[in-house]
């Protein structure tokens, strides 16, 4: 049949036939008579809601089955009655309006369905325009039409179509078995404008190309964190990071959940950042967006995948709560909400704020869409419209930001993947609250022999370190965390410098006490200034000689940020989108093999050669710091202050600083001197003796000593206190020693 005698066929037979489709499967195909508005030949239903849903003020008409063949017959039974089981509509689009398929009211046999559907403003003409292939609408009224005028303009005399107010207005969802009645309206004509036939198509080749999630989807995100749960929370975390957040609350609490009658745990995640207006939040819940065009060293979040990833490890459940200057929003994206769909729906409603005068934003959402949103958030969430209130009143009077919750928290056994302690109240350092895997389990990684790595564990451990130069306050159950930058708390300090293919680098090699105490090494890989993590040999990465060297190595720690070399030039990321772990690339490999030499030549020239004995600590950091609770600068401490002194909160104005927050930070400088070096396996003959010749065959004869301050000009002396030196068999004590500048 060609186009032009369907075309003819609808309007001489007052019927139209339509196919019904989902995921590129057709239903059932079925008819209308008299069908008193525009529909295509084809219906994609794109989603489900529930029959409580459904907008007020619709009208409806009668669909009937037209089968094609024997396998439509037996979809169509089954179409209707899953709706009728589970109380759904299906939802179907069109360029002006949306509709509604439901079962009979009443009928079993299901002979017919009901279609609701919007009724757009009343208007006298009908205006239909060249339009692509996968649009194909058609006059549906039983016109007669001159087939000399077919091809031009025509005018269709009209004396049956329905007035707009004539058919029954279908309100709170009554009556859906209602037929549409019509009446005559005289003088009413509708004028078709159509322009040459080769213009006016009809849809017989594919349809327009879409993707549809289904709800497992959201768990397969899940699984991008399977590894390790804290780079799920790490991922909210960044974003926080984002949205320039001073301070993070990060903490579990019990709260009533009405569907499980019974207290659960619930994760809350609350920053003060930006906030996020609809448009962002509608990328944040989206699936996939594209890369930013800007590559911002400082910005970390790059394709909108992480609140997913992050959220769905957590828990099954999670609602956003956001709020900009001049906007709220509410999103909620949720595995029990989907469990029966066969599309992911996500509830998002809006608000426009002034001040702290809150309305629904008619202009992005009809305010029956809001509302049937908001139902199903307070129908499948713990959240009511008080409970809403109270996290709202989180924002204080002036205030934006982001406030996340995910309940249903992932578990491991009879137990949930995470445990938490509340800390005590005093502010001691010891009895802070922490949120523990509750497995306690150490990732591998290679050369490892140590079974206390905390960062694997302790949230409170991870995040002291997460970033190189932190900023943000955060809070782990109520407790500050204390910020650890390890270039600023090493002993020992080196800076190696070198180029990966053509990019500049920058190693900061020393000791760590704690990690010393705790059978640790390694190198911590920054990326955009947050630590990138994988179970096998980033974070605590053992390069050349530590991993086979043992105790030797131990307490060893390197800090490098590896954004020039990971980040391509034509904007291609060497990190994978979880952002635990690099892309097996050349950049990698390069970056990889620097710093097994660089950690090699640490080890040839620093072990067991210098002693630190003054102060009773064999690594003591180099210089002490401590970070105003207020601006977040980084203060050097004088070298004769005890830091055990320092409060749980400090700030500049209190000693030993007695400043101001308008004060600049210090930089982290070198603070180490070379005073002479030889490579293992090579002879300075300059520098021993004869009889020292044998002796240093195999060994290196490098000495660093760390330097307080050293002044370069107007001095040619600089002290040095309690030092001890060995080297090979030879022994020298020496209580102050004058070296030459």
């Amino acid at each position: 049949m060609t186009d032009s005698s369907y075309y003819t066929e609808c309007i001489d037979d007052s019927q139209c036939f339509v196919t019904l489709m989902m995921d590129y499967k057709d239903i059932c195909k079925v008819k209308c008579s008299n069908p008193p508005i525009g529909i295509p030949e084809t219906l994609d239903i794109v989603n489900f809601i529930k029959k409580d849903f459904l907008p007020s003020g619709l009208r409806c008409i009668h669909i009937h089955p037209a089968y094609d063949d024997r396998r439509q017959k037996e979809e169509w039974p089954k179409f209707l009655r899953y709706l009728k089981q589970r109380g759904k509509a299906a939802v179907a689009k069109t360029d002006n309006r949306q509709l509604y398929i439901l079962p009979p009211h009443a009928n079993e046999d299901f002979s017919h369905a009901v279609v609701m559907y919007t009724v757009p403003k009343c208007q006298n003409y009908v205006k239909s325009e060249s339009r692509s292939g996968n649009d194909g609408f058609q006059l549906k009224h039983p016109n007669r039409v001159s087939k000399d005028n077919f091809m031009g303009n025509c005018k269709i005399e009209n004396q049956n179509t329905p007035d707009c107010n004539s058919e029954e207005i279908i309100g709170d969802n009554q009556a859906l078995h209602s037929k549409v009645e019509t009446c005559s309206r005289s003088g009413c004509s509708a004028t078709v404008q159509t322009g040459p036939r080769e213009n006016y198509t009809f849809q017989t080749g594919p349809r327009e190309n879409h993707a549809c999630a289904h709800p497992n989807f959201l768990k397969t995100l899940a699984q991008t964190h399977s590894d390790w749960i804290f780079g799920a929370v790490a991922e909210l975390v960044d974003n926080s990071r984002d949205a320039k957040a001073t301070k993070l609350d990060i903490s579990i609490d019990m709260i009533y959940s009405r569907i499980a009658d019974k207290e659960i745990p619930m994760l809350a995640v609350v920053d003060d950042g930006i906030g996020m207006g609809h448009e962002e939040i509608m990328k944040m819940v989206s699936f996939g967006r594209k890369q930013p065009d800007t590559n911002d060293p400082n910005y970390i979040g790059r394709y909108g995948v992480g609140f997913k990833t992050g959220a769905m490890r957590l828990g099954r459940d999670a609602l956003v709560l956001t709020q900009t200057t001049n906007s709220r929003s509410i999103a909620f994206l949720s595995q029990s909400l989907n469990e029966d769909n066969d599309n992911i729906e996500i509830p998002i409603v809006t608000y426009s704020r002034k001040g702290q005068f809150m309305e629904l934003d008619t202009n992005i959402q009809a305010e029956a869409l809001a509302k049937s949103n908001l139902k199903a958030i307070m129908e499948f969430s713990p959240f009511n419209e008080y409970f809403i209130g109270e996290k709202a009143g989180l924002f204080q009077r002036k205030g934006t930001g982001t406030q996340i919750y995910i309940w249903n928290l992932d578990e491991w056994g009879s137990k949930y993947s995470l445990e938490w302690v509340n800390g005590l109240s005093g502010g001691s350092s010891f009895h802070q609250g922490d949120i523990f895997i509750c497995s306690r389990r150490v990732r591998s990684r290679i050369g490892q022999m140590t079974k206390q790595v905390p960062i694997d564990y302790s949230l409170r451990s991870y995040l002291e370190v997460i970033f190189l130069d932190p900023r943000m306050k955060i809070y782990v159950q109520g407790s500050l965390v204390k910020s650890r930058p390890l270039a600023r708390f090493l002993h020992k300090t080196t800076i190696e410098n070198g180029i990966v293919l053509g990019k500049p680098v920058q190693l900061i090699l020393g000791h760590s006490q704690l990690d010393l105490e705790q059978g640790n090494c390694g190198i911590f890989l920054y990326w955009h200034g947050r630590l990138i993590e994988v179970i096998l040999d980033i974070a605590y990465k053992r390069v050349g000689s530590m991993v086979h060297n043992g105790q030797q190595s131990h307490g060893i720690v390197g800090v490098i940020d590896v954004t020039n070399v990971m980040d391509d030039a034509s904007g291609r990321v060497w990190v994978h989108n979880n952002k635990q772990g690099f892309v097996d690339c050349e950049p990698y490999a390069l970056l990889e093999n620097w710093l097994s030499n660089k950690a090699d030549e640490y080890l040839d020239n620093n072990i067991d050669k210098v002693h630190v004995t003054k102060g009773g600590s064999r690594h003591k950091p180099d210089h002490e710091w401590v970070q105003c609770d207020k601006c977040r600068k980084w203060r050097l401490l004088d070298p004769d202050f005890d830091s055990k002194l320092l409060p749980q909160e400090w700030f500049c104005y209190m000693k030993p600083i007695n400043g101001k927050c308008e004060m600049p930070e210090q930089k982290l400088e070198r603070g180490v001197i070379t005073i002479s070096s030889q490579r293992s396996g090579y002879i300075n003959c300059n520098n021993l003796s004869e009889q020292k010749k044998e002796q240093t065959q195999t060994q290196s004869q490098t000495q660093t000593w760390t330097l307080n301050q050293i002044q370069s000009q107007g001095a040619d002396k600089a002290e040095l206190s309690s030092v001890e030196v060995e080297s090979g068999k030879d022994r020298v004590v020496r209580g102050k020693e004058k070296l030459s500048a």
